[in-house]
């Protein structure tokens, strides 16, 4: 009875019960602890990838060609306002410079078309697949954010719940 008591009251069960988890696990891995490791090395992964694509902010060159980007349709449009008035302060000059323009050939409007249809064409297929890509990600409005893929859940909602 004294070795008895001395083993569960000075640890050894415990130091017992410790060696036979270690003899186990050399047989059979312990699956908490794979679990453990896996969710450690996903966290460490998802945390590079942070690092990786993270945004560092923009610097001057950024500043100064999303300026640039910003540009062209303005100035179309204002360009466009500054035809009618010129055409008005000065008809003469308006229209020696619209006989200039008659006299491009053809195909060099064509390639202006190309290249003005190509930039807005590209600007707007790009705002597209960014639009597309939130909707994806996100679910929009009520019901769709409700929606769980758990059948319980929704039926404890519908409850009332």
């Amino acid at each position: 009875m004294g070795l008895i008591s001395r083993l569960i009251s000075g640890g050894g069960a415990e130091a017992i019960g410790r060696a036979a988890t270690g003899v186990a696990e050399v047989f059979t891995p312990n699956a908490t602890r794979q679990m453990e490791n896996a969710h450690a090395a996903y966290i460490a992964a998802l945390g590079q990838l942070g690092a990786e694509f993270g945004w560092a902010g923009d610097g001057a060159f950024d500043r100064f060609v999303n300026g640039m980007n910003r540009l062209p349709r303005p100035l179309l449009a204002f360009g466009t306002i500054a035809l009618f008035v010129h055409a008005m302060i000065d008809p003469e000059g308006f229209s020696r410079r619209m006989v200039g323009l008659s006299l491009v050939p053809e195909p060099l409007w064509w390639l202006l078309a190309a290249i003005v249809g190509f930039y807005f064409g590209a600007r707007e297929a790009h705002y597209l697949r960014l639009r597309g890509a939130v909707a994806a990600g996100r679910p929009s409005g009520a019901k769709a954010a409700q929606k769980t893929g758990n059948p319980a859940l929704e039926e404890w909602r519908r409850r009332g719940g």
